[in-house]
């Protein structure tokens, strides 16, 4: 391979890992095509490319998930072939999957060393396993998370620490992280770069795959762009800007991410008002109101009570208290059945989208006429025709990438599941629309393709309420935006408020930002 297209990394970094001529067809779909792919001991190399470009199947045949039906890998110049999980772990390939293998019933601890507990007389060291976790994850910086701990009752950021803790507790030569940062709050991301600063100086080679270029651009030291199942370049930091990067990712110019905002215009009708919504500990007298035609961020740092206030709205929680009027009338909602209903036609797409939005196992068709089954209905059966009709709209409108609407949900990538996620939804024909984080771990086309989504709807008359931990998005994409601080709104942002700065300085509650707790709205 040639410099460009090959081997990455420093000229005096060895190469830890190496394929030539990597070939993954499922069925008739060419996953990978002749990939040639390296990286050095020491380094952080970054992969990058669109969902469906190849980097999962990648990932998947490097730590021994799958196996290539044509092509050879080598650790350190021996080759290898994995025919399980198991043997990549003994070759030192350790893999941190978006979707977490963490056991939500057991301790923190004891996910930490499921494959390998510390044992003493031949039996689990309980005490000694303990102690070992929280040596681990006072090394990594963690020390908020108490090894004592289920899984299950951690914050998603949390888990997501724990799982990476599991993989180094194993002593990795190589370790692969995808969309790790996906889930985690700023402040723990600022942890995670510290830590893979210090295993790239300790000669630790990562693999780093995310969709956030000022990640990359701050981590990695190589890049490597994959399109169409085919590794189109490798290149050294500082050789492409994000703009060439995009063009290679995508094969196209990207003229724009976001969406032009409609000018100032006046302000339509308030159409969700939230009126002192109390969820202790997590919502304090929180009041918002969302207007018809008008996109609404939800800012601060994560875990403000940001979650909550959605689920509260869309009637998941128990016990709050507050009024939630929708044009101007108080309404009592107390289940997503309820919320969704003809009435008041609301739409939640969740935070985990593989978890709380689809259901894998069943196919594309059916998660997407998931919601609305009931316009298809008539009596007990289901006017299959009518389902198919409607199906096949959402999928031409969002532009799911799928082979057949029959293929299970889980068989797509991620951000085509996203669009199912989407699609499920907006056959409902929502006019409140709230957003959980919904573009977390998808490529920046499909981010595009979902920016002009919600513009397009808020331009139909929508209320969109779209909480997100990526500020570039509050900032491109909203007409408001509003800060939540410890569970109440502390500041609100419009017009040419709407900056990075303002943002961060609400989030932190710094004195001076004006921020207030009883912002207009």
């Amino acid at each position: 391979m040639t410099p460009s297209k090959g081997a990455a990394g420093p000229t005096d970094r060895p190469v830890l890992w190496q394929m030539r001529g990597i070939t993954k067809r499922y069925g008739g779909v060419v996953a990978l095509d002749g990939v040639d792919f390296a990286c050095s001991a020491g380094t952080i190399h970054a992969i990058l490319g669109e969902n469906g470009a190849g980097k999962s199947t990648l990932v998947k045949i490097m730590s021994g998930v799958v196996r290539p039906d044509a092509g050879t890998m080598a650790v350190e110049g021996a080759p290898v072939s994995f025919g399980a999980p198991a043997g990549a772990t003994a070759a030192g390939i350790s893999c941190v999957f978006q979707e977490l293998s963490l056991l939500p019933h057991l301790s923190v601890a004891d996910n930490i060393f499921i494959t390998n507990p510390p044992r003493r007389y031949g039996m689990i060291d309980v005490a000694g396993q303990r102690r070992e976790a929280e040596a681990l994850l006072a090394r990594l910086g963690w020390t908020d998370i108490d090894p004592r701990e289920q899984v299950r009752d951690l914050s998603l950021s949390q888990r997501q620490m724990v799982e990476i803790a599991k993989m180094l507790a194993r002593g990795p030569k190589m370790l692969i992280l995808d969309e790790a940062t996906s889930a985690l709050a700023g402040e723990d991301v600022e942890k995670v770069f510290d830590l893979l600063h210090r295993l790239r100086n300790e000669g630790l080679s990562i693999i780093y795959i995310s969709h956030r270029l000022h990640e990359t651009d701050r981590l990695a030291d190589n890049y490597s762009v994959f399109r169409n199942g085919r590794h189109v370049e490798t290149f050294p930091k500082g050789v492409h800007d994000s703009d060439e990067i995009v063009q290679l990712m995508i094969g196209r110019e990207v003229k724009k991410l976001f969406p032009a905002k409609p000018p100032h215009r006046a302000a339509g009708e308030p159409v969700l008002q939230v009126r002192d919504l109390n969820w202790a500990p997590r919502l304090v007298d929180l009041s918002l109101t969302v207007r018809r035609g008008e996109i609404v961020g939800l800012g601060g740092l994560d875990g403000q009570g940001q979650r909550e206030l959605l689920l509260g709205i869309f009637g998941v929680l128990r016990q709050q208290r507050g009024t939630v009027e929708i044009d101007g009338e108080p309404v009592r909602i107390d289940s997503p059945a309820g919320a969704k209903s003809r009435s008041h036609r609301m739409a939640l797409i969740p935070e985990d989208r593989k978890t709380e939005g689809l259901v894998l196992p069943m196919s594309v068709a059916e998660n997407i006429s998931l919601a609305s089954l009931g316009e298809v209905t008539r009596g007990v059966s289901i006017d299959r025709r009518r389902e198919a009709e409607r199906v096949a709209e959402m999928v031409r409108r969002l532009k799911i990438k799928v082979g057949a609407v029959t293929d299970p949900a889980g068989t797509l990538s991620g951000g085509n599941q996203q669009k199912i996620v989407l699609a499920k939804w907006l056959l409902t024909e929502p006019r409140i629309i709230l957003l959980n984080d919904p573009t977390r771990g998808i490529d920046i086309g499909t981010k595009q393709e979902i920016y002009q989504l919600l513009r397009d709807l808020a331009d139909e008359g929508a209320a969109v309420l779209f909480y997100s931990t990526d500020y570039d998005e509050l900032i491109g994409c909203c007409d408001r935006v509003v800060i939540v601080y410890q569970g109440r709104i502390v500041r609100e942002l419009a017009d040419a408020e709407i900056t990075e700065t303002n943002i961060v300085a609400a989030a932190l509650n710094l004195q001076g930002s004006g921020a207030t707790a009883g912002a207009r709205t």
